[in-house]
């Protein structure tokens, strides 16, 4: 297993749709083997493939504060469904980082229930049904997949402060990216 770099705001894999897998081979294991271990060492509670730089619909967790699924699993050609979100500005505890746009939280509303449907890595598919942040953490990793960054959802001010933050480190171009456990960053 191997820490993978984790591609920053502006890597263009981060800000379009994923393709599906095909492939439940060896090198499919290797790869969420290697995400999950690079979750871990983030630290994070969630990556989705794009940003370790592979195009393709996979996610990771790495979330025990829940009693629906294992603490550790893997989501591959995940579709999603949500509860409406309730209207307003986001409350104080629902701030959320990102792995790709590190060291940076801003507030967001999410739904409180999602429904998911993924294919583990035998290609068997399975149910996961959650609420609060376990739920959060599925949508912050399904629009992954779909080319969104949490920031790209933000609305005033938080939006102009992502922006700001974004300029301030230099980043929203190609091939910045940092390696957990070596560089002093997280999200």
């Amino acid at each position: 297993m191997a820490i993978l770099p984790i591609v920053i705001c502006g890597e263009p894999v981060l800000h379009r749709v994923a393709e599906p897998v095909t492939e439940f081979d060896a090198q499919l294991r290797t790869l969420v083997e290697d995400m999950q271990e690079t979750t871990v060492a983030a630290p994070g509670v969630g990556l989705a493939a794009p940003q370790v730089g592979v195009g393709k619909r996979i996610f990771v967790w790495d979330y025990d504060d829940q009693d629906v699924a294992p603490a550790q699993g893997v989501a591959i050609n995940p579709v999603l469904w949500i509860t409406p979100s309730q209207p307003g500005l986001p409350d104080d505890d629902e701030f959320e980082g990102c792995l790709s746009f590190p060291g940076e939280r801003f507030g967001l509303r999410r739904s409180e229930r999602a429904l998911l449907r993924a294919q583990d890595l035998d290609g068997e598919f399975f149910e996961i049904e959650a609420s609060g942040w376990f739920a959060r953490i599925f949508q912050h990793e399904y629009d992954h997949l779909n080319g969104l960054l949490y920031v790209d959802r933000l609305v005033h001010p938080d939006s102009r402060g992502a922006q700001k933050a974004q300029r301030k480190n230099g980043w929203g171009v190609p091939g910045l990216s940092w390696l957990p456990g070596e560089d002093n960053l997280e999200g």
